[in-house]
C-alpha cells in the first residue's frame, strides 16, 4: 500500500514539473513584432499594385508620345504608299495614299496619283467615292473599320485608359517581334482586351493585339498591329511605319511620307456627295 501511494505521489510530482516547464517555455519564446499584422493589413493588395503598374507603363508611353501635345491633336493628315498581301504575299505594288483623321471618329482614305478614289468613315457610316459618284461600303467593310477603330492606338490612350470600368494588367517583360518590351492588357466592361507593347529603352508603343470571334464561322481571330520608324513632328512622336497582320499573315504595310497635326481639314471632306475634289483643294494652300 506505501508502494502504490509512493507511485502515485512521484506522478503528480512529475506531471506538475512537465506544466511548469511548458509555461515557462512559452513566455520565454520569442514573440512576433506587435506591427507585423498591421503592417500586412496596410500593404497595397497585389491586384491593385499591378493595376498601378499598368497605368503607369500606359501613362509613360503617353509621355514618350509627345504628352499634352499628343491628346491635343484634334486632326493629322499623312501621305505615302500602303501595300496589300493576302495570305501574306503582295497583291501589288504598293499605292500612294493620302490619309485624313478628324476625332473622335472621321477618316478619309484617298487613292491612286489621281486621289480619284476615296473611302470616308463618318462615325457608323462608310461610303466609297469613285468618279462614279459615292455608295455605302460593304458591309463586312464596315465592320472591319469600327471594329479596328474601337481597338485602334489612339482610341485605347485617349479613352480606354480614362474609363473607371477599363481593368488594366502589368504582364511585364516581353518580347514584340524581335524587341524588349513591355506589355500591358487592358479589358472594358464588354470583356474586349487588347495589348499594348511599349519599348522597353525608348516606352513607345511598338505594337498592339486584340482577338475577336467572328460572328459567322464562331472561330476566333487575332489582329496585331507594329509600329516603327518614329519621327517627332509638331511635338508629336509619329509612326511612319505601320504593318496589320490578321491571324499571323501580313495583311496591310503602310509607309508614310509625310505627316501633319491641327490643320483645320475642310469640312466637305467628309460629306461624300458634296463634290469634294482633293486635287483643287490641295492647289488652294
Amino acid at each position: 500500500m506505501k508502494s502504490l501511494l509512493l507511485i502515485v505521489a512521484l506522478v503528480c510530482v512529475t506531471a506538475t514539473s512537465i506544466d511548469i516547464a511548458t509555461e515557462a517555455a512559452a513566455q520565454t519564446a520569442p514573440q512576433p513584432p506587435a506591427s507585423s499584422t498591421s503592417t500586412k493589413d496596410s500593404s497595397i493588395p497585389a491586384d491593385q499594385e499591378n493595376a498601378h503598374k499598368a497605368r503607369a507603363l500606359l501613362e509613360q508611353g503617353i509621355q514618350a508620345l509627345g504628352g499634352q501635345a499628343y491628346l491635343n491633336v484634334h486632326d493629322m493628315q499623312d501621305q505615302g504608299r500602303v501595300y496589300s498581301f493576302y495570305h501574306g504575299r503582295p497583291t501589288s505594288n504598293g499605292v500612294f495614299f493620302w490619309r485624313f483623321v478628324e476625332y473622335p471618329d472621321k477618316e478619309r482614305m484617298e487613292l491612286t496619283p489621281q486621289r480619284d478614289i476615296a473611302y470616308v468613315y463618318v462615325g457608323d457610316k462608310g461610303y466609297e467615292i469613285t468618279y462614279k459618284g459615292s455608295k455605302a461600303v460593304e458591309k463586312k467593310d464596315l465592320e472591319d473599320h469600327e471594329r479596328r477603330h474601337r481597338f485602334s492606338l489612339e482610341t485605347i490612350l485617349r479613352s480606354w485608359v480614362n474609363d473607371p470600368s477599363v481593368a488594366l494588367f502589368f504582364e511585364g517583360n516581353a518580347l514584340a517581334g524581335n524587341l524588349a518590351a513591355q506589355k500591358v492588357t487592358l479589358i472594358n466592361a464588354k470583356n474586349e482586351s487588347v495589348s499594348l507593347y511599349f519599348d522597353i529603352d525608348t516606352h513607345l508603343p511598338i505594337k498592339k493585339d486584340y482577338s475577336w470571334r467572328d460572328p459567322v464561322d464562331k472561330e476566333r481571330n487575332l489582329e496585331e498591329e507594329t509600329f516603327n520608324g518614329y519621327r517627332l513632328i509638331q511635338g508629336v512622336m509619329t509612326p511612319f511605319g505601320f504593318t496589320r497582320y490578321f491571324n499571323g499573315d501580313m495583311q496591310t504595310e503602310r509607309f508614310m511620307t509625310a505627316a501633319s497635326y491641327n490643320q483645320t481639314l475642310n469640312p466637305a471632306m467628309w460629306d461624300p456627295n458634296s463634290g469634294y475634289n482633293p486635287i483643287k483643294a490641295a492647289g488652294k494652300h
